[in-house]
C-alpha cells in the first residue's frame, strides 16, 4: 500500500469572497476559494485547485499582464508570490495590514496595493534584478479614510485610487512636472471603483449610493512632461550621515503627499479635470448599495453589481442600458470581465455561487453553486467517476471527479441531510435527511422517483443499501428504530427494535446481506436480512458507538467510539480481533472562547467517520480534528496524518491562544467585529430576510464530518468545514521500482527489445516500474504478437499490467490497441484473477473506470454520425436528388459505417 497521497483538489465549494480575475486568453477565471485559490478552465470544462495555501482566508488576488505570476494576499495581510506556470510558492511577504486591492501596471513593471489610506507602489518581481522580491518604490499619502480600488492608464503612466472619503486621488506612477496628484470630489458615498477611458486620463468612478461620474481632463497622456532631473552637484560635500539619512529614506521608498486643495499657484501648467456627466443608476430607488463594478475598455462597457442580486450593463460614456438582469437575491460581491469582453463573472458570496455569463447571447458559460452550509456526507460512485454530497442546507448535489464540476443537484429535501450513498449500479442514489424521509434519484432522468418514509415521523441519521440495492435501511436518531424499505416496491418491510439509544450508523456486509448497526447505547447489533431480520450477534463496548464499516471483503468490522479507541471484530465469531487507541492523533486544536487548553480538550474527542481503503488493509479515520489518521490495519499502526487545513480563519486551529487578544475585559474573539462585513456565517434572526440590524457572525470549526475511498484506490475524499477535499496518488516521478536487478537498466531494455523478445522486455520494464519506459515496450509490440506475450506473462505481472492498461487509459488515443490487451489479458487469466478478485477489485473498477468514459465519449459521437447521415439522406430525398442507390439506410448499415470509421480512427491513431 502507497501512502503518497497529496492534495489534489477541492470540490464543493466555488466561491467564498474577495475579487475574480481572468486570466490574460480570456479562457478562465481565478476565484478565491476560503485559503486556497481555484481555477476554472472554461473551455475545457475542468477546474484545479491551488495546491498552496494561505494562513487565512484569500481576499485579493493580483494577476500580472503575461498570466505568469500572481500575488495572493490573505485577510491579515500576508502574500504569496506565486508562479502560474508551476503552481508553487516563489516568496512570502507581510504587508502587516489588511489588503484591499492589488493591481499590476499593465507593462508589468509596478504593481499597487492598497492598505489603510495608503498605496504602496512596488517593482513588480522578475523585472530587476533585485536580492527581495518586494521592493518599495513609492508610498502615497491623500485619502483620509480607507483606499478601495486601483486603476492604470493603458500605458502605466498614472494610477487611481478610490477611498471611503468619497474621494478618488489620481497619483502619477513617475514624478510628472505636471501631474504629481490629484484629488476628486463629487460623490456623497464611498468609492467602489474607478476606471480610466482607453489611452486617456478621462476617468470614470462609481460609488455606493448608484452614482456615476464622468471625469474629463484636458491633457493628454503624451501630454505628461517628466520632471528635469535633480541636481547632484551640490551633494558633493555631504556628510556621511546625511548619506546614512539618504541610504534609510530610500530603502523605505519615496513618499508622496497629496492635498486636497491647493492653491492658484499651484494649479497653473498642471492637470486639470472637469466633471462632465454624472448619472445615478437608483432613479426609481429600487438598486441601492452598490456592491461591485468592472469596466472592459474596448466594448466601453460598464458591469455593476448590488446587493440586492441584480446587475446593469451600461455603454458608456453615453450611459445607454443594455441589460439589467437578476442572478439571485444575495448581493454580487465581485465582478469580473475577460479580455474580449464577451464573458461576466460574477461571485456571489452568500450562496458560494459563481456565474460566468456571455452578455450578448445571454446564456450561462458557468454556473455553479457550492454547499453554503456545511457538508455532512458523501459518497463515490461504483466506477470512481462520480462523488455525491450532502449538506445542511438540505441539497444532493453530484459531482464529476474528471471535471471537478457539479452537473446536477436535488433539492427535494426539506431540511439537512444525514447521509448520501449510490446503489451497486451507480445509477441511483439514496440520501436520508432529518426531514424523516429517504429519497431515490435517478441520474438517468434525474429526478426523485422513489420517497420512503416511516409510520411515525422520524428523524434519520444514517443510511446503507445492501450490495443487490433491494433493501434500503436507514437508521433514527429520536425513536431508536432501523427501518427497512424494499427499493422495488417502495414498502416498509420492517422496522429493527432493539437499541436503547439513538443509531449513529448502519453498514451493510458486501458479500453477505448482515447489517450492522451502531447505537449510543454502547453495542453493535448485527441483523440477518434472510432471516426474518433477527439479531444475530450483539457485539459490546466500554462506550458509546459513532460509526461502524465492514471491510470490503466482509471478513472484518471497524468499530469508532467515543473513548477514542477504533477497534476490529471477527463478527462472524463475535471476537475482538484488534484495538487501535486513537485519542493522541487527533491533536484537536483549543477553540478561541475554550476556558481549557488543547490538549485537554483533545481528550473528549473521537472518531466519528470510518473508511477502509480500497483493498483492505488500511483504515481512515476522522472527526472533530484537522487532521486525518490513515492506520495500518494488521500492525494497528498509525500510518500517517493529512492536514486537511491549515486556515486560522477557521476556529479550533491554534494549539495556544494568542495573548495579543486577551485583554483585562476577557478576550478580543467575544466582540463580534465582523458584523458588518461578510466575514465568517451570518446568523439571521428568524424569520427576518432583509433588513436585519441584529444579524451576528460566527467563525466555524474545522471538523472532518464524512470519509470515504475511491473504489479504484487512487485517491479518497473528506467532507469537512472547507470544502470537499479530494486526496489522490502522487502522479510525480517517484522511482518505486520492483524487483530490480543490477543488470536491468533503460538500455538493456531497449536492446532486448530490438531483438523482438517481446515478453522478456516487458517484464524488465515492469521492474524498473517507469511508467514511459513502460508505455514505449507495449506500443512496439505488434498488435499479432498480443497474445503470445498475454498468455506467456507470469501471475505476479499480470496484476501490474491491468494496473499500467487504466492508468493509459486516462490519456492514450490508442483506443483499440489496448482495448484487445485489455481482453486478452482477462480472457486468458480471468479464472485465475477471480481467484483473488477481493484483493483485485481496485484494479479491475479503475480498468473499468477508464474504459467506460471513453465508451461514453464514442457512444455519443457515433450518435451524432448517426444522426448527420440520417439528416444528410433526407435533405437528399426532399430536394430529389437521383442516384442510383435511392433508398433509406437500414440500422445494420449505419452500424457497420460507424465500426468502419472507428476501425479507421484507431488503425490511425495506433
Amino acid at each position: 500500500m502507497k501512502f503518497a497521497y497529496k492534495f489534489s483538489n477541492l470540490l464543493g465549494t466555488v466561491y467564498r469572497r474577495g475579487n475574480l480575475y481572468f486570466t490574460p486568453d480570456g479562457n478562465c477565471v481565478i476565484s478565491p476559494v476560503g485559503n486556497r485559490v481555484t481555477i476554472f478552465d472554461l473551455k475545457n470544462n475542468k477546474s484545479e485547485t491551488s495546491p498552496f495555501a494561505t494562513r487565512h482566508n484569500v481576499t485579493c488576488v493580483g494577476l500580472s499582464p503575461d498570466g505568469s505570476l500572481a500575488i495572493v494576499v490573505d485577510e491579515e495581510g500576508a502574500a504569496l508570490l506565486v508562479s502560474m506556470i508551476s503552481k508553487s510558492v516563489i516568496h512570502q511577504f507581510h504587508f502587516q495590514k489588511p489588503v484591499h486591492s492589488v493591481c499590476f501596471s499593465p507593462d508589468g513593471r509596478k504593481f499597487v496595493i492598497t492598505k489603510d489610506n495608503l498605496a504602496l507602489m512596488y517593482h513588480a518581481p522578475g523585472k530587476k534584478r533585485e536580492f527581495n522580491a518586494f521592493v518599495l518604490d513609492k508610498t502615497y499619502y491623500g485619502p483620509y479614510d480607507e483606499t478601495t480600488c486601483i486603476d492604470w492608464t493603458d500605458d502605466s503612466k498614472c494610477f487611481a485610487v478610490g477611498s471611503k472619503d468619497m474621494s478618488t486621488w489620481v497619483f502619477g506612477a513617475e514624478r510628472w512636472a505636471n501631474l504629481i496628484y490629484y484629488s476628486l470630489g463629487g460623490h456623497k458615498d464611498a468609492i467602489v471603483a474607478c476606471f480610466f477611458e482607453m489611452n486617456s486620463l478621462d476617468l470614470y468612478t462609481v460609488s455606493q449610493d448608484g452614482a456615476l461620474c464622468v471625469w474629463q481632463c484636458d491633457t493628454d497622456l503624451d501630454g505628461l512632461k517628466p520632471r528635469p532631473p535633480k541636481d547632484r552637484t551640490e551633494d558633493k560635500n555631504e556628510s556621511k550621515k546625511d548619506m546614512d539619512e539618504e541610504f534609510i529614506e530610500e530603502s523605505r521608498g519615496e513618499e508622496i503627499h497629496g492635498k486636497a486643495t491647493t492653491n492658484e499657484q499651484e494649479r497653473r501648467e498642471k492637470v486639470k479635470y472637469s466633471r462632465a456627466a454624472k448619472y445615478f443608476f437608483n432613479k426609481e430607488g429600487d438598486f441601492n448599495n452598490l456592491t461591485s463594478a468592472a469596466y472592459h475598455k474596448k466594448t466601453h462597457l460598464l458591469v455593476t453589481g448590488f446587493a440586492s442580486g441584480i446587475f446593469h450593463l451600461h455603454e458608456l460614456p453615453d450611459f445607454n442600458l443594455i441589460h439589467s438582469l437578476s442572478i439571485s437575491d444575495q448581493r454580487i460581491a465581485a465582478i469580473s470581465i475577460n479580455c474580449t469582453g464577451d464573458w461576466i463573472a460574477f461571485g456571489c458570496s452568500g450562496l458560494g455561487q459563481l456565474l460566468v455569463w456571455e452578455w450578448q447571447s445571454e446564456s450561462y458559460v458557468l454556473k455553479q453553486q457550492g454547499h453554503f452550509n456545511s457538508m455532512v456526507s458523501l459518497a463515490y460512485s461504483p466506477d470512481g467517476q462520480y462523488l455525491v454530497t450532502g449538506g445542511d442546507d438540505g441539497k444532493v448535489k453530484v459531482w464529476n471527479t474528471s471535471s471537478s464540476f457539479c452537473f446536477v443537484t436535488f433539492t427535494e429535501h426539506t431540511s439537512s441531510i444525514s447521509a448520501v450513498t449510490f446503489t451497486s449500479t451507480g445509477y441511483v442514489i439514496l440520501s436520508a435527511s432529518l426531514d424523516g424521509t429517504v429519497r431515490a434519484f435517478d441520474l438517468h432522468r434525474y429526478r426523485n422517483f422513489r420517497t420512503f418514509t416511516s409510520p411515525r415521523p422520524a428523524q434519520f441519521s444514517c443510511l446503507a443499501v445492501d450490495s443487490s440495492g433491494e433493501i434500503v435501511s436507514a437508521g433514527s436518531q429520536d425513536s431508536f428504530d432501523i427501518f427497512i424499505w424494499s427499493m422495488q416496491s417502495g414498502r416498509l418491510l420492517d422496522v429493527l427494535s432493539g437499541h436503547e439509544g439513538p443509531i449513529s450508523s448502519v453498514c451493510f456486509n458486501p458479500m453477505k446481506s448482515i447489517l450492522a448497526s451502531a447505537s449510543w447505547d454502547k453495542t453493535v447489533r448485527l441483523w440477518d436480512m434472510f432471516d426474518s431480520w433477527r439479531t444475530t450477534e450483539t457485539l459490546t463496548l466500554n462506550s458509546d458507538v459513532l460509526a461502524v464499516a465492514f471491510r470490503p471483503d466482509g471478513r472484518e468490522l471497524a468499530v469508532a467510539a467515543l473513548n477514542g479507541q477504533i477497534t476490529f471484530w471477527d463478527h462472524e465469531n463475535a471476537v475482538q480481533i484488534g484495538s487501535i487507541e486513537g485519542r493522541h492523533d487527533l491533536q484537536v486544536g483549543r477553540k478561541e472562547l475554550d476556558k481549557i487548553t488543547a490538549k485537554q480538550a483533545a481528550k473528549a474527542k473521537s472518531f466519528t467517520t470510518l473508511c477502509y481503503s480500497a483493498d483492505g488493509q488500511s483504515i481512515l479515520a476522522g472527526g472533530l480534528s484537522k487532521f486525518v489518521c490513515i492506520y495500518h490495519v494488521k500492525e494497528q499502526i498509525l500510518m500517517k496524518k493529512f492536514e486537511i487545513s491549515c486556515n486560522l480563519s477557521l476556529d479550533a486551529m491554534e494549539e495556544y491562544l494568542d495573548h495579543r487578544k486577551m485583554t483585562e475585559f476577557g478576550s478580543m474573539a467575544l466582540i463580534d467585529e465582523g458584523a458588518g462585513d461578510e466575514d465568517g456565517v451570518a446568523i439571521a434572526l428568524p424569520g427576518v430576510k432583509r433588513g436585519d440590524m441584529s444579524s451576528r457572525h460566527f467563525k466555524p470549526e474545522i471538523r472532518v464530518t464524512c470519509l470515504r475511498f475511491s473504489p479504484t484506490g487512487r485517491s479518497w475524499a473528506a467532507t469537512t468545514t472547507e470544502g470537499l477535499l479530494i486526496y489522490s496518488l502522487d502522479s510525480g516521478l517517484i522511482f518505486d521500482p520492483f524487483e530490480l536487478d543490477i543488470d536491468i537498466t533503460p538500455s538493456s531494455v531497449h536492446k532486448v527489445l530490438s531483438q523482438k523478445e517481446y515478453t522478456m522486455a516487458i517484464l524488465m520494464a515492469f521492474r524498473l516500474n517507469e511508467k514511459k519506459l513502460i508505455q514505449e515496450v507495449v506500443e512496439t509490440i505488434p498488435c499479432n504478437e498480443v497474445d503470445v506475450v498475454c498468455s506467456s506473462l507470469p501471475e505476479l505481472y499480470v496484476e501490474k499490467m491491468l494496473e499500467f492498461l487504466a492508468s493509459a487509459f486516462e490519456t492514450t488515443h490508442h483506443l483499440e490497441f489496448y482495448l484487445t490487451w485489455a481482453q486478452r489479458l482477462l480472457m486468458l487469466h480471468g479464472q485465475k484473477l477471480k481467484t483473488r478478485s477481493g484483493k483485485l477489485l481496485p484494479i479491475i473498477q479503475f480498468l473499468q473506470k477508464s474504459i467506460q468514459r471513453h465508451f461514453e465519449d464514442v457512444s455519443k459521437l457515433c450518435e451524432w454520425n448517426r444522426y448527420n447521415i440520417k439528416y444528410a439522406l433526407a435533405i437528399s430525398q426532399q430536394r430529389g436528388m437521383k442516384r442510383p442507390a435511392e433508398r433509406s439506410v437500414s440500422e445494420e448499415e449505419l452500424e457497420e459505417f460507424n465500426s468502419d470509421y472507428l476501425m479507421e480512427e484507431g488503425t490511425t491513431n495506433s
